[in-house]
């Protein structure tokens, strides 16, 4: 899958280039992130990307020494179960 990054955001459009899928972490002023939002669309349900959505944000901080408070619903049960992406978190 070709997922796309800009500041605060990675998602993936469809052929269409229709937004299908993304997670959203906006910067605060101290200079950790918000995860705030998780969306896949229900076409590409069960298909793990939600997940692959939360591996992507993690990479992105770890490189680039940042860390992550969670208020997205789903990224507060994805990271309990990744101990090894645990440094991120604030």
């Amino acid at each position: 899958m070709d997922f796309k990054q800009e500041e605060g955001r990675i998602w993936l459009d469809n052929p269409q280039g229709q937004m299908i899928a993304e997670v959203t972490f906006p910067r605060n002023e101290d200079g950790t992130v918000t995860i705030t939002h998780t969306f896949v669309d229900d076409s590409l349900r069960g298909q793990g990307v939600a997940g692959q959505l939360m591996k992507l944000v993690a990479e992105h901080l770890r490189q680039n020494g940042r860390r992550a408070h969670l208020t997205c619903p789903y990224a507060r049960g994805w990271f309990p179960k990744h101990p090894e992406y645990g440094d991120v978190l604030a």
